[in-house]
């Protein structure tokens, strides 16, 4: 039999995990390399240059351009508030004087003698790079960040939506096929990783928004769910900015699929510490996966065929295509050559037993390797 090489979702009770944390302009480095840092330490910091304001002060003066300089109160780099006088006119023998008062608080950058246009510009945002997972700096790449590094508990989904966000992991059922109800969620989730079954429904959803839950992790949401929510579809593209409330991880699928045991079990033996989740996604080029990752201690790293994405006989895969989305089983054959679809495609294939006991033949791009034992 031969042999093929897929990506595959991770999921692993002793994996490494680096996390390259960098600002996208230059920037200060906040921590130095051995440096210890939880999910919400900031590591590296940067300022954008502060929104610009405009004011004619000529037509606000009623005055020639030319005129400005000498009517200002303030000289250019000054600070000012809003609604500060500026520049004040000098009027009719000392009286009907114009005033110009700051539109915005900031700094008065530049005075045109051309237009009289005057330029302020408002306070620098601050841009914030945090550490996202707890662990170690392993290196700094001055300007810009640092990497973090980290071992523990490691799942990876197949979709996902939100930001990157931490909190302790609930699980809310021991059963991972059991779906997760409005019941379940309770105000004492507030800020944190709630772990369901096999599907949460938008009633479940917005159950979860409401009590200000941080992430949910489940085996299954419905399409049309998730359109409602957004109040958008999604569509092909890169998910992470989604602004609902709540980042998900889905484990399976679209549809009601029950949560792998393996990723309930290990979940479940991590309960009630510290969870980072990032629920963006990307599935063409640069494959990025949703994640759950749990920092503890570990003496050895395990390794598993989704890091090398070697898949051959005996692999277990699950199928990312109709008509058996979301289904599991073990690579059983990998023929060499080619093959001509029904679809009149000619591709490389392979056969694949399912749970049930049946065998189908399909795309091996319609499979993804699994850390799952069967």
């Amino acid at each position: 039999m031969s042999h093929a090489y897929t990506p595959g979702l991770k999921v692993s009770e002793a994996a490494e995990f680096l996390r390259v944390r960098l600002l996208p302009i230059p920037g200060d480095v906040l921590v130095k390399q051995g440096e210890d840092v939880e999910p919400e330490s900031v590591v590296a910091r940067a300022l954008l240059p502060g929104n610009v304001v405009t004011a004619n002060l000529a037509r606000l003066l009623g005055v020639a351009a030319t005129d400005i300089p000498a009517l200002l109160l303030v000289k250019e780099g000054d600070a000012v508030t809003k609604d500060q006088p500026i520049a004040q006119s000098k009027g009719i023998f000392g009286m009907f004087k114009q005033s110009a008062n700051a539109p915005t608080t900031g700094v008065l950058e530049s005075v045109s003698k051309v237009s009289g246009q005057a330029i302020f510009r408002e306070a620098p945002i601050p841009v914030d790079v945090k550490a996202y997972v707890g662990g170690t700096v392993s290196e700094i790449v001055p300007g810009f960040g640092a990497h973090v590094d980290a071992r523990g508990t490691m799942v990876q989904g197949i979709f996902g939506i939100g930001p990157e966000v931490s909190g302790e992991i609930v699980i809310a059922s021991d059963d991972p096929a059991r779906p997760l109800l409005p019941a379940d969620v309770k105000p004492t989730h507030r800020g944190k990783v709630l772990v369901g079954g096999s599907v949460a429904r938008l009633d479940a959803l917005r159950a979860c928004v409401q009590a200000g839950v941080a992430a949910l992790v489940v085996g299954g949401i419905d399409a049309a769910d998730l359109k409602e929510l957004l109040g958008y579809d999604i569509g092909v593209a890169i998910t992470g900015s989604e602004a609902v409330g709540l980042t998900v991880v889905v484990t399976e699928g679209f549809g009601e699929l029950a949560m792998s045991g393996r990723t309930h079990r290990l979940l479940s033996d991590v309960a009630g510490r510290k969870a980072s989740v990032s629920g963006a996604t990307q599935i063409r080029a640069g494959v990025m996966r949703p994640e759950v990752l749990v920092p503890h201690e570990i003496e050895v790293i395990e390794k598993t065929e989704t890091d090398s994405g070697y898949m051959h006989g005996g692999s277990v895969v699950r199928i990312i295509r109709d008509p058996h989305f979301g289904e599991l089983g073990k690579v059983v054959d990998l023929p060499p050559e080619p093959a001509r679809l029904d679809t009149e495609a000619k591709v490389r294939i392979l056969t694949v037993a399912l749970r049930s006991g049946e065998h189908v033949t399909l795309p091996r791009a319609n499979v993804e390797l699994v850390d799952e034992r069967l």
